[in-house]
Order: structure tokens, then C-alpha cells, then sequence
């Protein structure tokens, strides 16, 4: 388990790490692109380099969300690591309707581009790049529950199949097929907006505070606790790894004050106990049989 401290400060690491890998592979697919005349390859070049530019927007909202609350947030900046993540999207939507515009300006321009040995061993050492960066960021995000890091490694992991794509329109091209060069980078385009859709859509659905945990798991736990006699109002909501829980309780309508109280403490300790990822549980301790809905 990771304090929310040292959860930002790895992350950090991690986005920084990750960003001067996707500037290196970005220029040197933009570079080449535009020496060979080559759209697909500068299509990529720029999805990646986009991706370096939403590292700086994950590193700006990783750097906002560690704040600790206080009285305007008393629950925290962790959402911010979220509206991060949907900047990231907006940004790769951007990317591909500039990839689309290119690739409409190209078709019956009558340009053709060069080829070379190098163009395809560019491709591949960035490929295998790509796919360092992608493992390593989606093991990280996994082990710190970061949806921004999550989102990052999603869009890494399409640069792969992009680059795949690319490859094959540099094969393409060899054979005498122009034409697929600017249908390649159509088809990246719409890959980029498919990760971006995935991103916007996961993050959606923490911000409207969609539930987290199934409540009848949480049922099972609380009901267990000794002097619980049930349980229902079972609420979550929040960010992976930063999830809140409230519930309501029913005790033996003659139990002290005391003896209820602790009975609160024990099922907010079971149920941190008992799932990964909980900031805080808010128990409404009530009286059996009187509950109002």
C-alpha cells in the first residue's frame, strides 16, 4: 500500500520517465517523415509527440490533485487526476481530425514518397520503445490505481498498432502503391480517436460519481460484523484507489450509545480491511426496524 504522498510522487516519476521516451520516438518519426516525404510516418510522429504533450497535461494534474483537502475541497483534489485524463482525450480528438485533413490534402496531389531501409528500421526501434513505455506505465498504473497513467498507456498501446499500420503502408509504397500512404494515416486517425473515447468514458463515469463496488459484497461484509443486525443505503463512489463508501446500519434499538459506536469503527475497519482502495467509509448507525428510506 502506497500513502497518497509517495502515490504522486511515483506517478510523477513515472510521467516524466515516459514523456522524453515519447519526445525521442516523436522526432524521430517526424523528422524522418517529412525528410522522405512519408504522411503516415509524420501522422505518427505527431500522435506521438501528442502523446508527450499529455504527459505535461497528466504531470499538471497529478501536480494539482496531490494537494490535500482543504476547507473549499474538504475531499480532496484526486478528481483533477481525472479531468487530466479527459484533457487527454480532447487533445488526441484534435490530432486526429488534423491527421484526417492531411490525408484528404494528400490524396490526387500526385506527391510521392520515398522509401528507405531506414524508414522501416525507425518504425521498428520505435515500435519496441512504444512497447516498453506501454508495459512498464500500465504495470505502474495497476499498482497505484492512476486513471492517468491508465489512460497514458491506453493511447501508448495504440501507437503500436499504428505503427503497424505504418509498416505496412512503407510496404505499400514499395510496391508502387502511393495511395495508401495517406489511407494508412486515415485508418490512424481513427484509431486515435477510438482511445480517446475509451479515456472519456472511463472518466466520465468517476465523475458522476458512478458506484464502484457491487453493494451486495459490502452487505456481506458489514452483516457479518457482530451486532449488526443489517445494513442497506450502501453507497460508493470515487476514483479507483481513492473510493468513498456510506451506509446505514441497523444495531439492536436498546444498545447503548457506546456499544454502537464501536460497532461503527469495527465495520469501517472491515470493509477498508476487505477491498483495495478505500479513503474513507461514513457509517449512519440506526436503531432495527425504524429505518427511513
Amino acid at each position: 500500500m502506497y500513502d497518497m504522498e509517495s502515490r504522486f510522487r511515483q506517478i510523477r516519476k513515472v510521467m516524466v520517465y515516459v514523456l522524453f521516451l515519447n519526445l525521442a520516438v516523436s522526432f524521430a518519426k517526424i523528422a524522418y517523415g517529412f525528410y522522405t516525404n512519408v504522411l503516415s510516418m509524420q501522422s505518427d510522429g505527431f500522435h506521438s509527440l501528442f502523446d508527450g504533450v499529455s504527459n505535461i497535461v497528466g504531470l499538471i494534474g497529478i501536480q494539482i490533485a496531490a494537494k490535500p483537502p482543504d476547507k473549499e475541497h474538504p475531499y480532496g483534489h484526486r478528481k483533477f487526476e481525472t479531468l487530466a485524463s479527459i484533457m487527454i482525450a480532447v487533445i488526441l480528438a484534435v490530432v486526429a481530425f488534423e491527421i484526417v485533413h492531411s490525408a484528404f490534402d494528400r490524396f490526387g496531389n500526385g506527391n510521392h514518397p520515398e522509401v528507405t531501409a531506414i524508414s522501416f528500421a525507425v518504425m521498428l526501434v520505435t515500435m519496441l520503445v512504444n512497447y516498453s513505455v506501454t508495459t512498464y506505465e500500465s504495470k505502474k498504473g495497476r499498482q497505484l490505481n492512476s486513471e492517468v497513467l491508465l489512460a497514458d498507456s491506453a493511447h501508448t498501446r495504440s501507437d503500436i498498432y499504428v505503427s503497424l499500420s505504418v509498416i505496412a503502408g512503407l510496404i505499400a509504397i514499395r510496391l508502387g502503391y502511393p495511395i495508401i500512404d495517406p489511407a494508412v494515416s486515415i485508418l490512424i486517425a481513427f484509431v486515435i480517436l477510438h482511445a480517446g473515447a475509451e479515456i472519456i468514458f472511463h472518466s466520465i463515469s468517476i465523475l458522476i460519481d458512478e458506484s464502484q463496488i457491487d453493494p451486495e459484497k459490502i452487505s456481506e461484509v458489514v452483516c457479518n460484523v457482530e451486532g449488526v443486525i443489517d445494513c442497506h443505503n450502501i453507497r460508493t463512489r470515487g476514483p479507483p484507489g481513492n473510493v468513498y463508501v456510506d451506509l446505514h446500519v441497523e444495531v439492536d434499538p436498546n444498545m447503548s450509545t457506546y456499544k454502537s459506536h464501536t460497532i461503527s469503527h469495527i465495520v469501517q475497519y472491515r470493509i477498508k480491511e476487505s477491498f483495495d482502495g478505500i479513503a474513507d467509509v461514513l457509517v449512519h448507525i440506526e436503531p432495527a426496524h425504524t429505518r427511513s428510506i
